[in-house]
């Protein structure tokens, strides 16, 4: 599997290069630190199918639509994520994007609609870690007059007009995304992920209201990726820990992981299974309980970005990238205790009581 995903990435690299020599124009390329036009439309382009990627892109919003002369923005997003940022009420457009049909260039029909739309500046808003080939490349193809923007990693940087480095004083995804904005938006920008106001159904209102009546917290065990999540016995720990401080967890759950909320709910008497939620009522009920304790994954992002005190459980990823450590956040690295053999859920007891202690009890929906 190693030497597949190897030749994957050779190939992608390979088409970034061809790609960029047959794209090429003269004076296309913008020098860094010479002042841009400010912009009447900007496309933001995120090709990526994961919850959390689609709310780091959110901060990047509110920058652009702060700035003296705010821009029209259109961001362009995998179909499976438009979901999650469609009704932003700084996003002017969310158009979902499938790139099956990629391989027809410009030609594509997407593509095609795209560059008829004539943004002014596109900004291909991946990473630096991983030179992402797809996401520059079609910034490079909706954009063939626009300047394009994007991280300065070799070799997707022969596709943009403009490639900006990466902040040398920080990891923070979130600081690192928004950052692709220095060229057009001076000064500092603004961090702070966002989410529309949730859109619920009158019935999910109605037990949101009855279940106000007592402190609650939201409690997720699940995550995309098993390596990465903390074992449902640690998450147990943390339920029982709230019941000890006064609170009822909600444990919820995704698609596929119904069995192992029940398993945490069995093993915490006096913590509630939630019922099946989509995306708003998901946020809705964070926002309500006002303390999330889950792993790092999509619902830790959404939980921080409505403003719930989120409690993140790292095991084996970047907590330093990935995380959000300002308050009224924490996060906290379990992997030395897994790798040492430590208490894992004694750890986990101990770091969600005082969590729970630190922050105001409410009780009613906000």
């Amino acid at each position: 599997m190693v030497w597949h995903k190897r030749l994957e990435l050779w190939a992608k690299l390979a088409l970034a290069l061809v790609a960029s020599a047959l794209l090429w124009r003269p004076g296309r390329r913008r020098k860094p630190g010479n002042p841009l036009p400010s912009p009447r439309r900007i496309l933001l382009v995120r090709i990526d199918n994961r919850v959390g990627e689609a709310l780091l892109t959110t901060p990047l919003l509110t920058t652009l639509k702060a700035a003296p002369q705010p821009p029209e923005v259109h961001v362009l997003v995998h179909s499976k994520v438009a979901r999650v940022l469609a009704g932003h009420p700084e996003a002017d457009r969310i158009i979902p994007f499938d790139r099956r049909l990629l391989w027809l260039g410009a030609l594509a029909p997407g593509i095609r609609a795209l560059r008829r739309e004539h943004y002014d500046v596109v900004v291909d808003c991946s990473n630096w870690s991983t030179p992402s080939v797809t996401s520059a490349l079609i910034s490079r193809l909706v954009g063939p007059r626009a300047i394009v923007i994007g991280p300065h990693q070799w070799p997707v940087r022969y596709l943009h007009s403009l490639s900006v480095p990466a902040r040398a004083d920080t990891t923070r995804e979130v600081l690192q995304r928004v950052h692709l904005l220095s060229p057009l938006v001076p000064g500092a920008p603004r961090d702070g992920m966002s989410f529309r106001a949730p859109n619920v159904s009158d019935s999910f209102r109605s037990w949101l209201d009855a279940g106000s009546r007592s402190p609650r917290a939201v409690v997720n065990p699940g995550g995309r990726l098993g390596w990465r999540r903390i074992p449902p016995e640690a998450f147990a720990a943390a339920a029982r820990a709230l019941i000890a401080s006064g609170r009822t967890p909600i444990v919820t759950w995704g698609p596929g992981e119904e069995e192992l909320a029940r398993s945490v709910v069995a093993s915490a008497p006096g913590s509630q299974l939630a019922p099946p939620t989509n995306i708003d009522e998901l946020a809705a009920l964070m926002r309500s309980a006002g303390l999330t304790v889950c792993n790092n994954t999509g619902p830790m992002h959404l939980s921080v970005a409505v403003g719930a005190p989120t409690l993140g459980l790292f095991l084996r990823m970047d907590m330093a990238r990935w995380g959000h450590p300002l308050p009224p956040h924490r996060m906290v690295d379990l992997t030395p205790v897994v790798d040492s053999g430590g208490d894992l859920p004694a750890r986990v007891f101990e770091e969600v009581s005082a969590f729970a202690q630190g922050l105001p009890v409410r009780s009613s929906v906000s």
